[in-house]
């Protein structure tokens, strides 16, 4: 029964998950290309604003992922998400029609707000469907959307700006997230009990497995205590430097494509796509196998240190060999989305639902930082070096800092008292 109940859970709601999150990251990312295909030029805007408009969107996507967390698991995920389809649609959508700078900071911005409360609330959603055996896997499906998005995004916008211009990039890529909000009210719930899809034996048996979770866990009174955990506190400062070589690497890898010799914006945007699919293949693997032997850490930062070295790499390579740096920059970029998964189970196995939701929403607003202080750092360092080598060298500090606090915030083991014997629990 729980494999058909495993079968149905999969088959209905993952699919629907990764379209929604995929809609998200595609209109959080397309400024880069927008930007290389013309907006700076025609909006007058400088290396350095541009930097600021690409980073901005972050800042706005720090300020309610608590806030967001808190009303999925309180209220309902399924009526946060469906506005959030909405708005950040129009306002995507709007970035292809305006004719002032001014403007484009109040879009960016706002972006940022709107979409602030879909990765918490995702997961908090994803938490009420799917089991800790299950949920490495679950994570990586929703979080699958942001590579598996750039890889069709970097092809489809190549074509439609060189056909249609950074105008039309937006409209299109901005309206389908209001025609799927409707499409996401109509087939999804909030809670098991609520599917009509479900038998009432498989709703008992999935509501079972999942209160057997939370008895194993120490009670957390608030999120005030939840979020003095050191745990929580170092993941959420793992999770800024991660962001930071992260989303440094997604806003500006097509103006670095873009600068080498020949390139059109085809070409860029077919190069661009190479990461993401080995991002994709990568994601798949990892958290299968973290699933598997229910381990977290050893599936972090091992990722996260060769993408550190790749970049360096890249940097000592410079522009003598684009090809090799290319090649670096690929699997640099395939590590440092591949962790995802893993990374996003640790909180809801060792904290209870009433704060995991919020812990992971805390977590998330620092590496919004982290890609505010990426995206902005890094295009400031370009623009005042006038190339990358800086960038890959901040970015690599960055993996690498990351890479070591996973290993310290993972470390202690746990233990558990079972007939007088103390036994280890498997680390996380």
């Amino acid at each position: 029964m729980m494999n058909a109940l495993s079968k149905k859970r999969w088959i209905r709601l993952i699919p629907i998950v990764f379209i929604t999150y995929s809609l998200a990251y595609l209109d959080r990312a397309n400024y880069s290309f927008g930007a290389a295909g013309g907006l700076a030029h025609d909006l007058n805007i400088t290396a350095a604003t541009s930097s600021l408009l690409g980073a901005l969107f972050f800042l706005g996507y720090f300020f309610f992922q608590i806030p967001g967390a808190h009303y999925a698991e309180n209220q309902s995920a399924k009526k946060l998400i469906f506005w959030s389809l909405i708005l950040w649609g129009i306002l995507a959508t709007a970035t292809g029609l305006i004719a002032n700078v001014k403007l484009l900071f109040v879009i960016r911005f706002s972006l940022g707000i709107v979409e602030s409360a879909v990765m918490p609330a995702m997961l908090v959603f994803l938490s009420h469907w799917f089991t800790k055996a299950e949920r490495s896997r679950a994570n990586t499906f929703l979080i699958l959307g942001n590579p598996a998005t750039v890889l069709w995004m970097s092809i489809i916008s190549g074509y439609i700006l060189e056909s249609l211009g950074w105008r039309w990039m937006f409209i299109l890529e901005g309206l389908p997230a209001v025609i799927w909000a409707f499409l996401w009210w109509k087939l999804v719930n909030d809670h098991p009990k609520d599917a009509k899809w479900m038998t009432d034996e498989e709703k008992a048996a999935l509501d079972q497995a999942l209160l057997a979770e939370q008895q194993g866990l120490k009670p957390v009174k608030n999120y005030k205590e939840a979020f003095k955990s050191k745990t929580v506190i170092l993941l959420s400062l793992q999770y800024l430097l991660w962001s930071i070589g992260l989303y440094g690497f997604v806003m500006w890898l097509p103006s670095i494509i873009n600068s080498a010799p020949n390139a059109s914006l085809v070409t860029t945007g077919w190069l661009a796509s190479i990461p993401y699919l080995l991002a994709c293949i990568l994601m798949l693997t990892v958290s299968f196998l973290s699933d598997k032997f229910q381990n977290r850490k050893l599936f972090v930062y091992p990722f996260l240190l060769i993408g550190a070295v790749c970049f360096y790499g890249s940097y000592l390579i410079g522009t003598s060999n684009f090809w090799l740096s290319f090649i670096l920059l690929t699997i640099a970029g395939g590590c440092m989305y591949a962790p995802y998964g893993p990374f996003f189970a640790i909180i809801p196995e060792i904290l209870p639902r009433n704060v995991s939701g919020g812990a992971m929403a805390l977590i998330n607003s620092m590496g919004a930082l982290g890609s505010f202080a990426g995206a902005y750092i890094v295009g400031y360092l370009n623009d005042v070096t006038g190339g990358y080598g800086a960038s890959y060298n901040f970015m690599a500090i960055s993996l690498l800092a990351s890479a070591v606090l996973t290993v310290i915030a993972t470390n202690k083991k746990k233990t558990k008292e079972i007939k007088d014997k103390t036994i280890p629990i498997q680390e996380l």
